[in-house]
């Protein structure tokens, strides 16, 4: 695997998946042969390939297709379904629908003629380390798996922990009211969750927010560790100590799992976003805007890379 400075080649194309026809971006090094590939998964929301929203243009796999460029390795993202240049409706696509779509998506990825068929991974990152882990899961015929800011526990418990962290630090009339009526966080989001679990519509509104109502149904039940344990591929976690949306801890939990290959870590300071917050004082998502208007924190760049090299020299 030779790494190269050239500009790497992105190239636009389509696959189908079930009745969808879906957009994205097969990066390629701008050089001869055949490369191993990584398969790109954001996370959840309305993000397109480079897991860019209208409020919060992360760009993280974007900036990752191109380090791994760099380093001789292809990568293959798309948008999600009714996002970006992708057919379907986003409000109402299910957690299992977005697994269906990766399982296309890599399906489309190993076939091409510039990829070394045997040397493809996949990572992904907060949903779609999800969707990682159910596709290796699930036997996918891959090389290995890269998990960032993954879990184990059932993912119900997970989006409890989550609100446990992140409303503490919200501010504005919602943060005071919560604070000053003493309003039990988890307690209110489990009301949430059960109507939701009783409702069958796709998407409802509620105080005037769309909620995808068939995408939560499904992620709720979802529980990585049943996943986790039949997966003998190579793993890397990777989680920020800094992560307030997934426990740092997690990763510790993902190693006692796996039966095959394991390498963790959780790089000081990082914060779900991928980008360190050297501030001082409990983080919060409110310091989010600002961060991603640097790169990915290049440890986690290199942690990547240094372990897919040594995959790969063993698949060769």
């Amino acid at each position: 695997m030779n790494s190269t400075l050239a500009t790497p080649i992105d190239r636009e194309v389509t696959f189908q998946s079930g009745n969808f026809r879906l957009a994205g971006s097969l990066m390629l090094p701008n050089s001869e042969g055949q490369f191993p590939a990584v398969l790109l998964l954001p996370g959840s929301g309305e993000v397109d390939r480079n897991e860019n929203h209208k409020k919060l243009p992360l760009n993280a796999l974007r900036e990752i297709a191109e380090y791994l460029a760099a380093q001789g390795i292809a990568s293959f993202r798309f948008d999600k379904r009714g996002v970006g240049a992708s057919e379907g409706q986003h409000m109402g696509t299910g957690f299992c629908d977005h697994i269906n779509d990766a399982a296309a998506a890599l399906a489309w990825l190993k076939v091409q003629p510039q990829i070394q068929t045997d040397k493809v991974f996949v990572l992904g990152h907060s949903e779609g380390s999800a969707l990682t882990t159910r596709l290796a899961g699930m036997g996918a015929d891959i090389a290995g798996i890269i998990l960032l800011t993954g879990w184990a526990k059932n993912s119900e418990e997970l989006l409890y922990w989550q609100a446990e962290q992140v409303v503490p630090t919200m501010g504005g009339l919602n943060g005071w009211l919560i604070k000053t009526l003493h309003i039990d966080i988890r307690k209110s989001q489990a009301k949430q969750f059960a109507k939701i679990k009783r409702s069958n519509k796709d998407w409802y509104r509620q105080l005037n927010v769309k909620v995808n109502a068939k995408w939560l149904r499904e992620f709720l039940t979802y529980t990585p560790a049943d996943d986790l344990v039949n997966i003998h591929v190579p793993v890397l976690a990777i989680t920020g100590s800094k992560d307030i949306q997934v426990d740092p801890a997690e990763v510790a939990q993902i190693e006692l799992l796996v039966p095959g290959g394991f390498e963790g870590h959780v790089v000081p300071d990082v914060t779900h976003v991928l980008r360190a917050d050297m501030t001082s004082g409990r983080p919060s998502r409110k310091t989010y805007p600002e961060q991603i208007k640097r790169p990915v924190d290049g440890r986690i760049l290199d942690l990547v890379g240094a372990w897919l090299k040594k995959q790969i020299a063993k698949l060769s």
